[in-house]
């Protein structure tokens, strides 16, 4: 049986959003009830001076005044703010340039399973490369080339022109290309092999965004990526001035990378999302180039995010794609002061007892690799969001600074760069305010992150919940445990507790005395990175009252029944503002225990405003077999015209992966748009696989909450599947018969999340 699933999502009907918005722009409580429902129509921002501020809607259903049409090729931004400094390139003009362009290919496992490096270079090779350009590339990092050109034994250079390919460096060593030294040397003989008056940097391979930098190398897999603070060592070892610098690789596309590259280079292209495997289109902008090696850079920009947006359309269908071009001589300026001034005003709100209106413009801003709890979110949105004149100001000088962004379409509120900020883990954030320090970030916006983060820590640790559903599937009294010492026990279950007894747990937590926060279960917390929870001298008393004053409690997520007999979530209007999101779990119960079926925003709502959950048991199938989806995102542009994007996990080929699911207008019963691996060694995300391959095995997984109170994450579910014809793949609902049961996962203001008690038998 399938489902029409362009009306799934946080309001069911796409009709019934719409009447809702209206709804609740009348009483006021817009925020409340858009928390999981469809995102906004995308805006690619190509350099107007338009404000976004003014323009993007909280929550995120509604956008008006947006003058420029999404998706398509609008003439970049020339203007500069007056307060940019001089560039480090002089183009001469008239086709006098030249330029030597340095492409650091890390070829790590993108090489050795899928020949993305040596598709690449094809394009490299098909692009006409004249004598006033030097292509450079430096190869390494990878098992295997598939190639019968490249070594797979030591690093190389290759000079490639007029369609041949020269191993100018026959033998480099064998050297890891996450040290900083290594990039650091193949930029220093690259200027002094072939200088030129215009230099370019690009380095590929997988990115891990603001907090792990850039880089996996597959022979050095303990070495780790090679962080900002790193990358900065080594350009400015080097002393190279670049024209710009790209990375073609996933999530480097950050506030932080730019405030980083701001003494390296004039220019940054770069994504703020995951990237499609085929990655950038070097034959087009290299002809480009090539042909008039005086092109302006964000001419050049243009052609390469144009051909990049437009190839990864043909060859993706599905995937998300974004690519911008931003001003660093421009953003080296004006960016910091404007930053200072918004993360100020976020810290002044929050120890003003604003804590919630960070937190839920923070949950609703527009999220990058979400799956890997990267917690990067798109900077233009977040500030938008939080509708404070810092905001608005910071939203202005962003969007002079990017000069050019094209996102593919049913993507939105990607405006061009991300920052990190913590939500969803609290493993970064320790690491995050010491390389701010290192690159000359923002010293507030690295307070302010860290007096976010506390409020979250102490808001979980105090204020109920847990983090697996366990009571909720087996009863608080079933089970053997044994409680550890704080407010969890060993299931991450938090009890109510009294104010004195929250007291004395957030006086030990933010004066760095707490016996262990290991057991805490709060997501990425140990003792190792628990600095950030004593950072600028955290009022205890004060975070208390903000805590028992913003809390949701057990005892309201119970279901009841409305007028039409119905059963419903009442909540007030008060209590779902301290709602963030909302999700539907499904658990079907086999000899081993209940085995977890994804999370899905999949619910309506009555004409009292109750949530009123879904109560049939169907699972998303793939060729018949029931399988765990995580729904990741929803984009609605009207005109029947929609995106909706979720994740199953699997061993592809006994490799961990994720199969991206899309629904849209054009394919109602869903589709595989690709896959991309997933790694436990590195925070590295990888650039997303094109499509399945006839020939793939595939086996599913998903987690399993077995009745001795363990957990087992990659729990194998049905049989295994050898693809044959990749397009005849069907994607389907069924019902599950057996025991089923159906909670629903609210998650609070905090982070922290709730269950409620489970429907079904």
């Amino acid at each position: 049986m399938n489902r029409r699933r362009g009306s799934r999502g946080g309001f069911g009907s796409l009709l019934r959003t719409a009447l809702l918005i209206i709804a609740l722009f009348l009483i006021g409580s817009f925020i409340m009830r858009m928390l999981n429902g469809p995102q906004e129509t995308p805006a690619v921002n190509t350099g107007t001076t338009v404000s976004v501020a003014d323009t993007v809607a909280a929550g995120g259903g509604v956008q008006s005044g947006w003058a420029i049409t999404p998706n398509t090729e609008e003439e970049v931004q020339t203007e500069t703010a007056q307060e940019a400094r001089e560039k480090f390139t002089t183009i001469k003009g008239d086709g006098k340039d030249e330029m030597t362009i340095l492409v650091y290919m890390c070829g790590t496992d993108l090489e050795s399973k899928s020949a993305m490096g040596t598709n690449d270079l094809n394009e490299m090779l098909s692009a006409d490369v004249g004598d006033n350009i030097n292509l450079l590339v430096y190869t390494g990092g990878c098992t295997q080339w598939r190639n019968r050109v490249i070594s797979s034994s030591v690093n190389q250079i290759y000079k490639i022109q007029h369609g041949k390919i020269e191993c100018v460096v026959e033998n480099d060593g064998r050297k890891p290309m996450v040290d900083p030294d290594t990039l650091e040397g193949f930029v220093r003989w690259g200027n002094q092999n072939y200088p030129a008056n215009r230099m370019a940097l690009i380095l590929w391979d997988h990115g891990t965004g603001s907090v792990s930098g850039y880089g996996y190398d597959e022979k050095y897999s303990s070495a780790g990526s090679m962080t900002l603070q790193q990358i900065d060592q080594a350009l400015t070892n080097a002393g190279v001035k670049f024209d710009f610098v790209g990375f073609d690789a996933c999530l480097m596309a950050t506030a932080e990378t730019a405030v980083m590259l701001g003494d390296h280079a004039d220019y940054m292209v770069a994504s703020e999302e995951t990237e499609p495997g085929v990655g950038w289109y070097y034959t087009d902008w290299l002809d480009a180039v090539s042909s008039n090696s005086s092109i302006p850079t964000v001419d050049l920009g243009k052609v390469i995010v144009d051909s990049f947006v437009q190839v990864c359309r043909k060859q993706t269908p599905g995937q998300t794609t974004t690519l911008s071009v931003v001003d660093l001589a421009e953003f080296s300026q004006t960016f910091l002061p404007a930053m200072s001034k918004f993360s100020t005003g976020m810290t002044d709100l929050m120890e003003s007892g604003n804590y919630a209106q960070v937190s839920k413009a923070r949950s609703m801003s527009k999220e990058f690799a979400r799956g890997n709890k990267l917690d990067q979110i798109d900077l233009i949105h977040f500030a938008s969001l939080m509708k404070t004149a810092e905001g608005n100001a910071l939203v202005d000088t962003l969007t002079s600074a990017i000069k050019y962004n094209r996102t593919s379409s049913g993507l939105a509120n990607a405006y061009g760069l991300s920052i990190y900020f913590p939500y969803t883990s609290f493993r970064g954030v320790n690491s995050a305010a010491s390389i701010f320090t290192s690159i000359g970030m923002s010293a507030e916006y690295a307070l302010c992150i860290q007096k976010f983060a506390q409020g979250q820590a102490s808001g979980q640790a105090v204020t109920g919940g847990g983090s697996t559903p366990w009571y909720s599937l087996y009863g608080s009294d079933s089970g053997s445990y044994s409680g550890s010492s704080g407010s969890q026990d060993s299931y991450g279950y938090s009890y109510d507790l009294s104010g004195e007894e929250m007291m004395e747990i957030l006086g030990l937590l933010l004066g760095g005395r707490y016996p262990d926060v290991s057991k805490l279960h709060l997501d990425g917390l140990t003792g190792d990175n628990s600095g950030f929870l004593t950072a600028g001298e955290p009022d205890a008393e004060a975070i208390l009252a903000m805590v028992s004053e913003n809390r949701v409690r057990d005892e309201d997520l119970t279901w009841k029944e409305n007028k039409a007999g119905e059963k419903v979530l009442s909540l007030t209007d008060e209590q779902w503002a301290l709602i963030s999101r909302v999700d539907k779990s499904l658990y079907y119960e086999d000899e081993d225990g209940y085995i977890d079926l994804g999370l899905d925003n999949v619910y309506d709502w009555d004409e009292e405003g109750n949530l009123v959950p879904e109560t049939e048991a169907y699972s998303l199938a793939i060729n018949g077999q029931p399988v765990a989806y995580y729904h990741t995102e929803t984009y609605d542009a009207g005109d029947d015209e929609y995106r909706i994007a979720g994740t199953v996990p699997v061993l592809l080929n006994g490799d961990r992966a994720d199969l991206i699911v899309v629904f849209d207008q054009d394919n109602e019963n869903g589709y595989i748009a690709g896959a991309v691996y997933k790694y436990e060694d590195t925070d590295a995300v990888a650039k997303s696989l094109s499509g399945l391959q006839e020939g793939d095995q595939i086996d599913f997984l998903a987690g399993c909450y077995r009745k001795d109170g363990t957990f087992e994450d990659n729990y194998m579910i049905g049989d295994p599947l050898t693809v044959e014809d990749p397009a005849a793949i069907e994607i389907s609902d069924v019902e599950l018969s057996g025991k089923t049961l159906i909670a629903y996962c609210l998650t609070d203001i905090y982070g922290q999340q709730f269950w409620t008690e489970t429907i079904g038998e």
